[in-house]
């Protein structure tokens, strides 16, 4: 799909009809899955043509991708949103179980645009990388970022290979945090969307604990107090 300053009427209605088409793509998505979107069925929703629909989205694959560059683009506003509305002099800790509650209230919210980005892969799908991993990135770039002034007692020694992606971690997000850091970031980007995945994917089981946010709570602290205390 391609951007366009909606500077004239045309340009305003064509702007319009791309967030259309990505609004009912979302309730597709919902109620019957990423492996069954269809732009036929996008386009009948929306009263046009599907060969119409088709200038705009060129194919499900396509369609996916502006799904998959959205989902991660609003978790992401709704993690920065919650850091801009935290001091910054509240601590790590506070500001890190700011972003993680940010992610895990959006994921609950919109559990099949979380499964989109973070459930099983859809098949005959293959994410475009030069699209989506800028968007993708952005919760763990953020994550990390929180911990640029953080002073950890030394782990054990990273190995080779690992060492050297870790500095293109640093390279990619322009930080220049040590790899004791880096693997505590790591660890906390598992933990959150670990456990926000188990809670949406209903892998607790239906009746195991009644107030999953507060677990939540309990599990970042303990994890922030054990690795950043």
């Amino acid at each position: 799909m391609r951007a366009e300053t909606a500077s004239t009427p045309r340009a305003r209605a064509r702007a319009q009809l791309e967030l259309d088409i990505i609004r009912v793509g979302r309730e597709h998505l919902a109620a019957h899955g990423a492996a069954a979107l269809s732009l036929r069925a996008i386009a009948r929703d929306l009263g046009m043509v599907s060969s119409a629909v088709y200038r705009y989205v060129r194919s499900r694959d396509e369609l996916l991708t502006l799904l998959v560059v959205d989902a991660y683009d609003e978790s992401a506003d709704r993690v920065d949103a919650a850091l801009a509305a935290t001091p910054a002099d509240a601590g790590v800790h506070a500001r890190i179980r700011a972003a993680a509650h940010a992610l895990r209230a959006w994921a609950v919210s919109e559990p099949s645009r979380y499964a989109l980005i973070y459930g099983s892969p859809v098949p005959g799908y293959t994410a475009p990388g030069e699209q989506t991993t800028g968007p993708g990135t952005r919760f763990v770039a953020s994550l990390l970022r929180e911990l640029r002034d953080v002073v950890v007692d030394e782990l054990p020694p990273t190995p080779g290979g690992l060492a050297t992606e870790f500095d293109a971690v640093n390279g990619e997000f322009g930080l220049e945090l040590d790899h004791a850091t880096l693997t505590i970031g790591t660890c906390l980007w598992s933990v959150i969307l670990g456990s926000i995945s188990l809670e949406v994917f209903g892998q607790y089981g239906a009746d195991t604990f009644a107030q999953p946010e507060v677990l939540f709570d309990l599990q970042l602290t303990t994890v922030l107090s054990r690795l950043l205390p």
